[in-house]
């Protein structure tokens, strides 16, 4: 039998209340390196709070980071938003500035730069203003802000809503792209059925900061996984 992949996060038994709200249940959660998770759920779910907490942004008791066992160091992170801040500089100020927070060794900045808009196709506008951008071209600098910083875990909070379908289409194939790069895991929220299909290997379904139900991807959508989750996959909500 062949060794399972080496754990890169884990929550145990982490759960999270904001103004004396229970948002998120205790939950145990791995991640392991080359999976690519989707959280599915309804509006007020968890789904974005969950992201934040993976990613440490909120107190999160019991999360851990491991290390890669080859290079000895917890793994490197990096989020996409739903809708991505940038300064009013241009596209290549905002990458470099990234660069320069995520103390990436400045001789290598010119070289992730270029490789980075030429990856998703902005290198023509590297000088323009990151701000005048369409919501399409944001996102694919959002995504190329995240692959510069060279993660392994990368949290994405709904990247394509509000897009139109081309642009929606582009951010897919950039995503699946990015998700069989050797050692790349990534965790997204969505609302859309099919894109969970078409790019994820394993679903998370949350429903009122609970869990209820976690599994491959051909197995959540082909067999039962309650009545609550079956009700949301079949559009009749509870």
């Amino acid at each position: 039998m062949s060794a399972p992949t080496p754990l890169l996060l884990q929550l145990r038994g982490s759960g999270l209340s904001l103004g004396g709200r229970q948002v998120l249940a205790a939950l145990d959660l791995q991640l392991r390196r080359g999976e690519r998770l989707a959280l599915l759920g309804s509006n007020g779910a968890g789904k974005t709070s969950l992201l934040r907490l993976l990613h440490g942004l909120l107190p999160a008791p019991g999360r851990v980071l491991h290390e890669l066992p080859e290079l000895g160091r917890p793994p490197r992170q990096a989020m996409v938003f739903q809708q991505p801040f940038f300064l009013s500089l241009s596209v290549r100020s905002n990458l470099r500035l990234a660069l320069a927070l995520a103390r990436l060794p400045w001789p290598q900045h010119e070289a992730l730069l270029e490789a980075a808009l030429r990856r998703v196709g902005l290198l023509d506008q590297a000088t323009q203003l990151a701000t005048s951008l369409s919501g399409g071209q944001k996102q694919r600098l959002a995504l190329a802000r995240a692959w510069a910083l060279q993660p392994e875990l990368l949290f994405m909070d709904e990247p394509t809503a509000h897009l139109d379908p081309g642009a929606r289409r582009e951010l897919e194939r950039l995503i699946a792209e990015f998700g069989e790069e050797k050692g790349l895991t990534w965790v997204m929220s969505t609302h859309n059925l099919g894109q969970a299909k078409r790019l994820a290997s394993r679903v998370l379904y949350l429903e009122a900061g609970r869990v209820l139900a976690d599994a491959p991807v051909h197995e959540f959508f082909q067999r039962p996984q309650g009545r609550a989750v079956d009700q949301f996959l079949k559009g009749e909500m509870l």
